[in-house]
């Protein structure tokens, strides 16, 4: 991740923000959508799920669970249905949401939850644990969450990747995350991250998407942060909370601090992916170095989108 395309957004004229991502690293070939444009009114969809939650007054927290759960919906992105299949070809879901009070919820090889992610929203709010692994059908009933069984999330798309990466047709895609970031009214931020993780990887085998710290970020009055990419780098890295923290002790402005952590901990790794962040002013940037990166934002009053 040497070459860093960064987008930088300056404060919104609104009294919220929101930015969110739909991986890095380019296109399915099996998902064999012709264009960008479904892509696009995905992460439309998304965004405006999200904002509508902010533009009501309600938390960034919320935002970003209902942001992402729309994206976990959604068969062309990985996570939730339409997630990248293990070895197995089975689906292990990952995700984390983080308040910027420090509050993290977490769970890892998920199978059951519809939306992964409002299952880590519950272990926030629960607040008995931080990181849970294959939470059991009686949690998810518990939690009053929709409940599915595992060949939901399975898509004939996926399989067809599956196959070409056993038959070593196709190299494994390590790219492939969901996520947001928002800021409220009440000037709090929060961020949250969904995956299904790397096609043909080992079952059991978790990234970074749902370790606080290292694809997932909150703390009020710094930044929120939820990244993309090949996961054992950013877990190795802490890539999420190394940003924040030379925003918090070092004073660099959000652009400054994404680069310098990616030049300090991905690139020596040779690694490749993106991340969405904002700060407690709105401000925010969209960066990346893979061949592409999906993600919604508003500039100027109006929606941007990439695909």
């Amino acid at each position: 991740m040497t070459d860093v395309r960064l987008i930088e957004l300056p404060p919104p004229t609104t009294t919220w923000s929101l930015l969110l991502h739909g991986g890095a690293g380019g296109r399915v070939e099996e998902l064999a959508v012709a264009g960008d444009g479904p892509y696009a009114d995905g992460l439309r969809a998304a965004w405006r799920a999200g904002a509508a939650v902010l533009s009501a007054g309600g938390s960034a927290l919320d935002a970003v669970g209902a942001s992402v759960e729309v994206l976990e919906d959604d068969p062309l992105f990985n996570a939730g249905r339409g997630a990248a299949l293990t070895a197995a070809g089975t689906a292990e879901l990952d995700a984390c949401v983080m308040s910027g009070d420090g509050r993290a919820g977490a769970v890892a090889a998920s199978r059951h939850a519809r939306h992964p992610v409002a299952a880590a929203r519950r272990v926030r709010d629960e607040g008995r644990a931080v990181l849970l692994v294959d939470p059991p059908v009686g949690a998810v009933e518990r939690w009053g969450l929709e409940r599915v069984d595992g060949s939901w999330f399975v898509t004939p798309a996926r399989q067809q990747q599956l196959a070409r990466v056993t038959r070593r047709e196709l190299e494994p895609a390590r790219h492939g995350t969901v996520g947001a970031v928002a800021v409220d009214a009440s000037g709090h931020v929060a961020a949250a991250t969904s995956t299904g993780g790397m096609v043909g990887q080992s079952e059991g085998r978790v990234g970074d998407s749902p370790i606080v710290g290292a694809g997932t970020y909150a703390r009020d009055g710094v930044v929120a942060v939820s990244c993309t990419g090949e996961g054992e780098a950013f877990l190795q890295g802490l890539v999420a909370a190394d940003i924040a923290a030379r925003v918090r002790y070092l004073g660099a402005d959000l652009a400054t601090a994404v680069r310098d952590t990616v030049a300090a901990e991905l690139a020596p790794r040779g690694a490749s992916g993106g991340l969405v962040a904002v700060r407690p002013d709105g401000s925010g940037v969209v960066a990346h170095s893979s061949p592409a990166m999906y993600a919604a934002y508003a500039d100027g009053g109006r929606l941007v989108t990439l695909t």
